[in-house]
């Protein structure tokens, strides 16, 4: 409590503003004013107005949300009284509030406002600017009460040109946002959420940054130090609970090097592949601090290492004995594109690839031969089947994806607890991908394999044809998915990115669409639903001039449709092809696959087209497959977000 002893603490003059007429409260009321972009307390008792600061001095309630009792200002919080006009607090209470003048002339309602004073440089905006020194420009997140300052150096860097900001309508999207950001470039993005609640909702994406190896800086407010594990509101542990998510967690405390702190979060997330973790208690954010922002200069080394010799004799001795040997790359190949192109020219060997690395090598290559595995094409498995060795590059051997282990295997990775991971391999050899393929390039110049051009042209001819089939399928029940992904081969444009969510649409994808090269990003290895199409906003944020389209069912985009506003508040021209079949139809056939009946899995779905619509976005409607050519024109024509719902039969998959 303040001492007993009152003044009134009338608040230095300054210029006079005036305040709308719709803002003047009526007798004995109180009202919450913006004046010249400061929050007041605005009163009328009598004939006499008042103008207040708008936060009470006990714990900054916001008295104009309280109200006039007996003549007196009651604070809606805690019910502290202060005297409307004067500030003064009756009694022996030495509390006070800031007073405005306020006058009241012929032509409205003025008050005085002291000039606004410069703020000072925080530790806040010294943590922003070493994150935007080590190439942290994109941040995914939600504004809120416990990260305040920190949202304040953010707008600071942005109103700089430093940095953009995407405020997103759940803190999952803005982790599978900066996931998808990491997928795409490599480079980590930040997302961004309040204590409590606010940050476990990131915490699904970030499982995803993790599982897919996707560099990821998460932001955390926190509650205030002084209340910090005594049970305040909101109040959780952080670092424990992201504890087993993140590679680092780090509270930033007062006394510590922040900037140092902000610089080894960003390299604990670039070297380390995965999730950096940083708490900001509230008071924190804000205090003064003169601190100099971290230079990334010298922190930093690449990952190109070269192979060890004999293991790269061995794996080229392998690769020359053999016959029909096979290319499978996965996405740790993503930036060795052409050195993966010559070694399969070179050996005329088809490339398959696993459903991550998706249009690394385009299908409309001589020798691509499409995504192998659960989402694969036979034009693949009958390749991998044919094959007396696989030399398989950036893969994980992950079960879906179905690699025979039982054939001779040369695996190729840069990280050593990949090498053998589910079972031994013949040989292997560690090394950044690009530089280990260049030189079993070169090291093979002797090899004599069969030329397996013919049978990967053979095999897409069969396929083509099953696909053509399948795309005239129709049961009256809506649109097959394989003539949604035939219209969608036929207008995706070349530089475009895809993103795809989890479900039937998503083994569709990578059975039907034929990729000329377009990258296709999805959650990996935890298969979280959900992720389409706040991935599309990430890879926007990682290049707004390329074209991004998500690919969705209506059980994952039902997740999280509010985003769909959030790229209409941005601009944000993601195109949307949603294939509705009012279920989750994957879990539907896995509940009759396994003899159950199917329950609880159909879906109660506005008018998808018309939701679009109702949000600001353009909303297109297919019912039927004559309609899909025209509608795909528009879809890729139409400025801005837009959303094309497919009324998909759910057995045509």
């Amino acid at each position: 409590m303040s001492s007993p002893e009152q003044t009134t603490p009338n608040l230095p003059g300054g210029s006079w503003h005036p305040v709308s007429a719709v803002d003047v409260p009526g007798e004995g009321r109180v009202r919450s004013v913006t004046v010249d972009g400061r929050s007041l307390a605005l009163t009328r008792c009598g004939p006499t107005l008042g103008a207040l600061q708008n936060h009470c001095p006990h714990q900054g309630g916001p008295l104009g949300e309280g109200s006039i009792e007996k003549g007196l200002l009651r604070c809606p919080w805690h019910g502290y009284d202060y005297d409307p006009l004067t500030g003064e607090s009756p009694g022996t209470f030495g509390d006070a509030v800031g007073v405005y003048e306020v006058e009241e002339r012929d032509d409205g309602v003025y008050v005085r406002l002291p000039e606004p004073v410069e703020a000072g440089r925080t530790v806040a905006d010294v943590l922003v600017e070493t994150l935007v020194a080590h190439g942290v420009t994109r941040v995914f997140g939600m504004v809120g009460h416990s990260n305040l300052g920190f949202a304040e150096a953010l707008r600071r860097a942005e109103e700089r040109g430093e940095l953009t900001f995407i405020g997103i309508r759940h803190e999952g999207a803005a982790a599978f946002a900066a996931s998808a950001y990491g997928k795409l470039t490599g480079r980590p993005a930040a997302c961004f959420a309040i204590a409590g609640p606010g940050s476990t909702n990131l915490l699904t994406g970030l499982y995803d940054a993790k599982l897919d190896q996707s560099p990821v800086i998460a932001i955390s407010g926190q509650v205030p130090s002084k209340v910090l594990g005594r049970g305040a509101f909101q109040d959780l542990d952080l670092s424990a609970v992201f504890k087993d998510v993140a590679l680092t967690t780090t509270t930033v405390q007062s006394g510590s090097d922040h900037a140092e702190l902000a610089a080894l979060a960003v390299k604990h997330a670039r070297d380390g592949r995965g999730v950096a973790h940083l708490v900001l208690p509230d008071e924190v954010q804000a205090l003064p601090s003169d601190a100099p922002a971290v230079s990334p200069d010298g922190r930093y080394s690449d990952r190109l290492v070269r192979p060890d010799e004999q293991a790269l004799a061995r794996a080229a001795q392998l690769v020359v004995s053999a016959r029909r040997p096979v290319l499978i790359v996965g996405h740790g190949a993503r930036g060795a594109e052409d050195e993966v192109t010559a070694l399969a020219e070179r050996l005329h060997a088809p490339v398959l690839t696993t459903f991550k690395a998706k249009g690394l090598v385009p299908d409309t290559h001589p020798l691509g031969a499409g995504v192998l595995g659960r989402s694969g094409t036979p034009v693949a498995s009958w390749l991998m089947n044919e094959s007396d060795l696989l030399v398989v590059v950036g893969a994980s051997f992950a079960n879906h994806t179905g690699i025979a282990p039982y054939k001779p295997i040369v695996q190729i990775d840069d990280n050593p607890s990949s090498i053998g991971r589910f079972d031994a391999v013949t040989a292997n050899v560690l090394g950044d991908a690009a530089i280990v393929v260049a030189a079993l390039t070169e090291a093979v110049v002797d090899a004599d394999p069969e030329d397996q051009r013919p049978d990967v042209a053979e095999r897409w001819e069969i396929w083509r044809a099953e696909k053509a089939r399948r795309a005239a399928d129709d049961r009256g029940a809506g649109v097959s998915a394989a003539a949604v992904f035939a219209a969608l081969s036929e207008h995706l444009p070349k530089e475009a990115v895809v993103t795809v969510d989890v479900g039937n649409h998503a083994y569709s994808l990578g059975r039907y669409l034929e990729s000329k090269g377009q990258p296709v990003l999805m959650s990996g290895y935890l298969g979280s639903i959900g992720f389409g199409y706040p991935a599309a906003i990430g890879a926007w944020a990682a290049d707004p001039d390329r074209p991004v389209v998500a690919v969705t069912g209506d059980g994952g985009f039902g997740q999280y449709a509010m985003e769909l506003n959030t790229a209409v508040k941005y601009g944000i021209p993601v195109k949307h092809v949603l294939l509705n079949n009012n279920a989750l139809g994957k879990i539907s056939k896995e509940q009759l696959a396994a003899d159950y009946p199917v329950w609880h899995t159909s879906l109660s779905n506005p008018d998808w087209a018309a939701y679009a619509e109702l949000c600001g976005a353009t909303g297109i409607k297919v019912t039927s497959s004559d309609q899909l050519d025209e509608a795909m024109k528009t879809l890729f024509e139409t400025p801005g977000p837009a959303l094309l719902c497919v009324e998909q039969d759910p057995e045509l998959i």
